[in-house]
């Protein structure tokens, strides 16, 4: 295995990551009468914007085993990421993760650990396997500095862009902090909004209560890349500090946004990289005669699961 001091001046996250896509459809702003840039990271390298999280840390941590956890997402960019760098990674998945998830993490080269999480959590297992290999790098796929900061460059991208709104699916919260830091280093004033399941609205009431609040299991939603227990704390520092809002959709409504990108934009999206969208066609009036972008975080879907949504 290389040196990490041979591979880490390789190349910079700049360099690896695919520019987001931007999509237009006149049909989609003609079903919402609404002006919608879609942004979509379903192009990005492994399907989702979790590479840029997952190259950013494994580019700047010096272990070379990295141990975390995933509804799917994180562990196939950062399998694919530690394949770039020379580096081993393991992966805790819940037994119930998309199968299409759990085989490309296996696929970029990553130990895949499935879990039942009715029996012991991901987290759980996460830190056994840490005592077992004191040496390894304990990650997570939305509480890390690292994280945030890979997600950052998405941000940086979009204030580029001019819109009056943007919609972030909001899970763990890795995503919508980087933007939100993006966006704001760069001095945008588009307003940033969370969209999170109403199933697993964790993070809606712990910005109107004003602390952190946690769900007692994994909610039920479809969504299952918000399937998380509570945000992170470096993620809920800067979402109290940072974010004015949070809109739920329900499940309903992400199955129809799903249907809605492929229909309407000809776009393949997970139902999590439907939120943005979910959300927004609950509350159409009020976004009427303004620009909106909506995040489409990722792609990565059951194909059997998939065909059932656009039918």
């Amino acid at each position: 295995m290389p040196r990490y001091a041979e591979i880490s001046a390789m190349k910079s996250l700049k360099e690896v990551i695919n520019p987001t896509t931007i999509i237009r459809s006149s049909k989609l702003d003609e079903a919402y009468g609404i002006e919608i840039i879609l942004a979509s990271e379903t192009f990005q390298h492994t399907g989702s914007f979790k590479f840029r999280a997952a190259y950013n840390l494994a580019s700047s941590v010096a272990n070379e085993h990295i141990i975390a956890a995933s509804s799917g997402n994180f562990g196939q960019a950062l399998a694919y990421a530690c394949r770039l760098l020379g580096k081993k990674c393991t992966v805790v998945m819940p037994e119930t993760a998309s199968r299409v998830k759990i085989e490309g993490v296996a696929a970029n080269g990553g130990i895949v650990e499935l879990v039942d999480t009715k029996s012991i959590s991901r987290a759980e297992r996460v830190n056994q396997l840490c005592n077992e290999h004191p040496e390894a790098y304990k990650a997570s796929a939305y509480d890390d500095l690292h994280v945030i900061d890979g997600n950052m460059s998405l941000g940086e991208e979009l204030s580029a862009i001019a819109f009056d709104h943007i919609l972030v699916p909001l899970g763990g919260g890795g995503l919508i902090s980087g933007i939100l830091k993006g966006l704001c280093n760069a001095g945008h004033m588009g307003e940033v909004i969370g969209a999170e399941p109403l199933l697993a609205n964790d993070a809606a009431r712990s910005l109107r209560e004003g602390k952190l609040i946690r769900n007692d299991q994994e909610p039920p939603t479809i969504a299952d890349g918000a399937r998380t227990i509570s945000l992170g704390n470096y993620n809920w520092e800067i979402i109290r500090n940072g974010l004015g809002r949070i809109i739920e959709a329900s499940d309903e409504s992400i199955k129809k946004a799903t249907k809605e990108l492929f229909d309407l934009a000809n776009l393949k999206s997970e139902p999590t990289g439907a939120l943005g969208l979910a959300a927004l066609s609950e509350n159409k009036s009020e976004f009427k005669g303004k620009t909106v972008c909506v995040i489409v975080s990722g792609g990565n879907v059951d194909p059997l699961l998939y065909g059932e949504l656009i039918r």
